[in-house]
């Protein structure tokens, strides 16, 4: 588990909540009485996090089981274990915890819940809302094309490896991973790493070449894999590879013919992650 300590800020009107980033999980955990101390007008927000934690075990909540022992940076400066929950967790400890100041959360999560109602009636609405995030966030109607393309053809290659008998997300990622590292010399979780992003998505911090490779390495697998029909995961690793080898093989040609590299750390991100970096024991 490589963890990096770090406390939001701009968070929960302004205050400040102690969180820790999972990268293998890809989620943040979050210091539960901070969240409470924003939230209610607790004098003591360890104690009212105590006993809300009983109520909610004596109701049968599964919500105390998600809970995580970290050791948080405290205002003295030491390190203390501290309870911390996922962002699913803080979602559900927010519809628990009775406050005025809780509502406005409730509200929004209630909006999210009924937007996806609503997109099972009528999936362009999916659609309408993904073209006006991208558009918000700056991205051109040309981009936002190209990235609706993009998500098509993943998906025509999740088919063919689903048809070759993939079934869980970790074989999708492991053979999205073979196809990255052969191409690019790092996993997806490495590249993001080496972008400086954590829960956003790695194809929209991509520049242009490096979206052009990616769609040539799994466009290349998927096609090997309708000719030659590979069965089961360890045969679909190596067309993966393969269709990986056909990318780098375009890499070398651009990067050659540019006297450009073709892998940037560049990344369209607004922000900068700021990290105190420690080591965090997970128990």
């Amino acid at each position: 588990m490589n963890n990096k300590l770090e406390t939001l800020t701009n968070l929960f009107e302004g205050n400040e909540i102690r969180s820790i980033w999972d990268s293998e999980k890809e989620d943040y955990y979050f210091s539960v009485v901070d969240v409470i101390s924003t939230l209610t007008n607790a004098k003591i927000p360890r104690n009212y996090w105590s006993d809300l934690k009983r109520h909610l075990i004596e109701e049968g909540s599964e919500l105390h089981e998600r809970i995580v022992q970290l050791k948080m940076k405290a205002k003295d400066g030491k390190f203390r274990e501290t309870d911390t929950l996922d962002t699913e967790g803080i979602f559900r400890l927010i519809e628990s915890v009775p406050s005025p100041k809780a509502e406005p959360f409730k509200i929004w999560l209630a909006k999210l819940g009924r937007q996806k109602v609503d997109e099972v009636f009528d999936p362009s609405k999916g659609i309408d809302e993904m073209i006006d995030f991208y558009l918000k966030k700056g991205y051109t109607l040309e981009w936002i094309e190209a990235r609706i393309k993009a998500i098509i053809d993943r998906k025509k290659l999740t088919k063919v490896w689903h048809d070759g008998g993939i079934k869980n997300n970790a074989e999708y990622a492991i053979l999205t991973n073979a196809i990255y590292k052969e191409w690019s010399g790092m996993t997806a979780q490495d590249y993001k790493v080496y972008k400086g992003i954590r829960k956003e998505n790695l194809r929209d911090n991509m520049t242009d070449i490096e979206v052009a490779l990616t769609n040539i390495g799994e466009i290349a697998a998927r096609d090997i894999a309708k000719e030659e029909h590979p069965s089961g995961l360890s045969e679909n690793i190596k067309v993966a590879k393969r269709g990986g080898t056909v990318a780098k093989s375009a890499r070398d040609s651009y990067e050659k013919e540019t006297k450009r590299p073709a892998v940037s750390k560049e990344n369209n991100l607004n922000y900068k992650y700021i990290n105190e970096v420690k080591k965090i024991e997970n128990k």
